[in-house]
């Protein structure tokens, strides 16, 4: 199967794009809260899969959370603690571009976090999660999978490309050769938290724009309907001439002869 055009992939992208605008609405309509986890290797696309949802909604409504690595006070707390204050309040949507879940991947395989610390993880996680979901919070949680021969494709771009060079980290580069061990990490995590009320989908990301429209279509086919009776207002016409703009104490800079024109 040879990898999807642009052309077909945004066809194919935008009705589902309407259909999470609608799914928001419901959201803001009902208080529910929608929590979304991205996890995966290194280059899988999960930013990507994250902008393609985020796109077109709002947000103040629409969270995307990306952490650093703790502080140091952060690393004396309860592990979860950190990531309790990002999750949604009613109405809102959090999709989170990794999450607890970097315990049992980067900081078990790059050695940052001890064995007693790695094995409690495994344990309280589901637990931590089903309180989250015996509260009201939809979980959802997503592995994109991509295959080493594709990551090193994804790596080589990265490495050429300024636009793409802030996405190599210095771990990015360790973690290359630990392709086995992520596996193998990936295979426990799942052992020990792909529970009924809390499961987790893998997704192919090999191409990453079918990944996406995969990910997507499950993750709209599994919310409930989503259908809310909230129509667009009108917007009737104005009466009198319209106003043109006018500057007293500053003026708008002009476009160069050799910029591009923006409508």
């Amino acid at each position: 199967m040879g990898k999807l055009k642009r052309k077909a992939y945004q066809a194919l992208l935008e009705p589902m794009q309407l259909e999470l605008t609608a799914m928001a609405r419901w959201a803001q309509h009902t208080g529910q809260r929608v929590l979304v986890l991205f996890e995966g290797r290194d280059t899988a696309g999960k930013g990507g899969a994250i902008q393609a949802i985020a796109e077109h909604l709002n947000p103040r409504q629409c969270r995307v959370v990306a952490l650093p690595k703790p502080t140091d006070r952060e690393s004396t707390q309860w592990y979860f603690q950190r990531y309790v204050s990002h999750l949604p309040a009613a109405g809102e949507i959090v999709l989170m571009d990794r999450s607890w879940y970097n315990r049992a991947g980067v900081e078990h395989v790059m050695g940052y976090c001890t064995e007693a610390e790695y094995h409690a993880f495994l344990a309280q996680a589901p637990v931590f999660e089903k309180l989250l979901v015996d509260d009201g919070i939809l979980l959802f949680k997503y592995w994109l999978t991509v295959d080493q021969v594709q990551q090193e494709k994804r790596f080589a771009e990265r490495h050429v490309d300024p636009l793409k060079g802030w996405k190599l980290s210095p771990v990015d580069l360790k973690s290359r050769s630990k392709y086995s061990a992520y596996t193998e990490a990936r295979e426990a995590m799942l052992r020990a938290t792909h529970r009924e009320e809390a499961p987790w989908t893998l997704v192919d990301f090999n191409d990453q724009k079918r990944g996406r429209l995969g990910l997507i279509r499950n993750l709209l086919d599994r919310l409930p309907d989503t259908g809310v009776d909230d129509p667009i207002p009108d917007l009737p016409p104005l009466k009198g001439k319209l106003h043109e703009e006018h500057f007293g104490v500053l003026k708008p800079i002009n476009l160069s002869p050799h910029d591009p024109q923006v409508d």
